[in-house]
């Protein structure tokens, strides 16, 4: 059994898991997230903001303390879309090499999206296959196909970050804002089903922060209950009430919802639409909200022997 520590480093999210991992067991111990907003900016001027890289390192830290004090033995860090997007990565790779003492990963969208369908699989029966598991982050959307293993995979650039610095400036957000931004997610949806058969899958898996949140709205939930969302079904007429429900709502009126982190208020109004007009173009009658992501997969990878000794912990 070996204790290890995944950390998924996104454009709007830090995310730590530390689990025992050995063959076919899987025991989480400690699981938390902090927003940084590293990719503020990336969509636009394809460079990190210095302030963002400083507080994505200071949470890297506050990690970094919690993995010595609970006897970690492998770390694996892999940051995702807007790491991949800016010019000047290297400075933040640099700083996150100097604090965990180990390489991190700057992952391709088909390693990003393996990983996720690993992690969102993990708990489903083989008679829900094949699977459609949907990824949408800050930067990107992964669409990932396959039953046991992954048949196809597309990552397009349609996060609720990058899609809420390109079309919602203002909240509420205006029919002309909204109209551009269904364009914008259709296209990109489209050149996704051009490599991934979105229609084709028995059940579609919904992961990451956007779909837990409507699984928490469609639930009625008065805080957020990770245990409540776990494997919860939201339908597609469900998911269209609460993506325009959103869309019409002022971020103060985000804000007082008792389950809506604030990190997301700004961006979750982006990110429930694309969710809508993904179970729109699948044609999907409802999403299995997951809490198993790329985290679980990453955990879960470091316990094969190549992973393990790149990423051994200092």
């Amino acid at each position: 059994m070996s204790r290890v520590a995944a950390i998924d480093c996104g454009t709007n999210s830090i995310r730590l898991l530390i689990a025992d991992v050995s063959e076919g067991n899987f025991r989480e111990l400690y699981r938390t997230m902090e927003i940084v907003r590293l990719g503020q900016g990336v969509d636009k001027n394809r460079s990190f903001d210095p302030a963002a890289i400083e507080r994505t390192l200071r949470a890297t830290v506050s990690f970094s303390e919690e993995i010595a004090r609970r006897g970690v033995t492998a770390i694996r860090f892999c940051a995702t879309s807007a790491t991949r997007d800016a010019e000047n990565r290297a400075l933040f790779i640099d700083g996150v090499r100097e604090i965990l003492g180990i390489e991190p990963e700057v992952i391709s969208g088909d390693e990003e999206a393996r990983l996720s369908f690993a992690g969102a699989v993990s708990e489903m029966h083989p008679s829900d296959a094949p699977f459609l598991v949907i990824d949408i982050g800050g930067g990107s959307t992964e669409f990932v196909y396959g039953e046991k293993e992954v048949r196809s995979a597309k990552s397009v650039n349609i996060g609720c970050v990058r899609m809420s610095e390109r079309h919602f400036a203002t909240a509420p957000a205006t029919s002309v804002s909204v109209a551009a931004a269904i364009a914008d997610i259709d296209g990109a949806i489209g050149e996704a089903a051009k490599v991934v058969p979105i229609k084709q899958a028995r059940t579609l898996i919904a992961v990451a922060g956007t779909a837990t949140t409507v699984a928490a709205a469609a639930l009625d939930l008065e805080e957020y209950d990770r245990y409540a969302i776990h494997l919860s079904r939201i339908s597609a007429e469900k998911t269209s009430e609460i993506s325009k429900l959103f869309l019409s709502m002022t971020r103060d009126e985000i804000s007082s919802l008792g389950y809506m982190h604030p990190g997301r208020v700004d961006v979750i109004a982006a990110g429930a639409l694309v969710l809508d007009r993904i179970m729109k173009a699948t044609g999907a009658t409802e999403f299995v909200a997951s809490e198993r992501d790329i985290l679980d997969g990453m955990a879960w990878s470091i316990s094969s022997p190549k992973t393990n000794n790149k990423n051994e912990s200092r």
